[in-house]
């Protein structure tokens, strides 16, 4: 009897004892949270998205020591919330509206650069022999109107080049063509044309016509995309900033209505010069400018 007190009286000093309860503890916890971990801290699903669960929403109901919670954790990967793209962003450039100044500036120069109107089909044949106008610059990057008669798909050479560089790079960004509607006149053609569209020029004066001397076009606006059109503008305004161009955006008719000046045909270099140093610089803030449109 003796013997058996003494031993239960040296059992109640080892479970006092400060060391003992520590390790038992640890064991405990480091053994509850691999059992929380394999059974209610473990989310259903695919491994790589495995992380414990609030232990507030499991049944277990004791803490996790921090030793083994730092292991359990630094071995789950950090859950991503889910990224919204960000939308791209679009330059808009403004309309380039014409302007009854705008009109009157187009006839003193063709004036001061020589350009006669021409008055029938007879002298528009006249200069279509005398290669003072050249056909239109029509292939797979720019198309003519199909309603548009032969003896009028001409223009001033310089308004060729111009369209052509122009058609070049719309291609290279957009992978399509556009239109020219309308490019030389005749002044009997503007007269009828006044009979049965109110809002087109003049015949005669201040402000007749440009397309009366061969050095205007039309380019048509219909089916051209908002970036597409953006892009249009981009590209001319800095020749009109230049006074290579004058330009109208027509909204009636739906076009951009351009009249190019000889000033935009390049100006032939020294032979010291590179050619492609040239070709590269020529339009080069009208390319950057058209570049950036998205």
């Amino acid at each position: 009897m003796r013997i058996r007190l003494l031993f239960v009286f040296a059992a109640s000093l080892l479970l006092a004892s400060p060391t003992f309860a520590l390790s038992a503890t640890v064991h405990h916890h480091r053994a509850h949270a691999g059992a929380a971990v394999a059974g209610c801290g473990v989310v259903a699903g695919h491994a790589s998205h495995t992380v414990l669960a609030n232990p507030a929403t499991v049944g277990c109901r004791t803490a996790i020591a921090p030793q083994a919670r730092e292991v359990t954790l630094a071995t789950q990967p950090v859950p991503r919330h889910t990224t919204i793209a960000s939308i791209a962003r679009v330059r808009f450039v403004p309309p380039l509206r014409g302007s009854l100044e705008s009109l009157v500036r187009q006839n003193q120069r063709d004036e001061a650069e020589g350009l006669v109107r021409i008055e029938d089909d007879t002298q528009l044949e006249q200069l279509e022999t005398s290669r003072e106008i050249v056909p239109l610059p029509a292939n797979f990057s720019l198309r003519v109107n199909p309603e548009l008669p032969v003896n009028r798909r001409y223009c001033r050479p310089w308004t060729a080049h111009f369209l052509a560089d122009m058609a070049r790079s719309h291609y290279a960004r957009f992978r399509r063509a556009f239109q020219v509607n309308s490019a030389v006149r005749t002044v009997a053609f503007q007269r009828a044309l006044l009979e049965v569209n109110g809002n087109a020029a003049p015949a005669d004066g201040d402000i007749a016509s440009p397309h009366l001397t061969g050095a205007a076009v039309d380019i048509g606006k219909k089916g051209m995309s908002f970036s597409e059109l953006s892009w249009m503008r981009a590209w001319l305004l800095p020749l009109q900033t230049a006074g290579k161009i004058d330009v109208e955006e027509e909204f009636y008719q739906s076009c951009f209505h351009v009249t190019v000046y000889r000033s935009y045909a390049p100006i032939v270099q020294p032979r010291s010069a590179p050619p492609r140093m040239i070709a590269r610089h020529r339009h080069s803030s009208t390319t950057l400018l058209a570049a950036g449109v998205h």
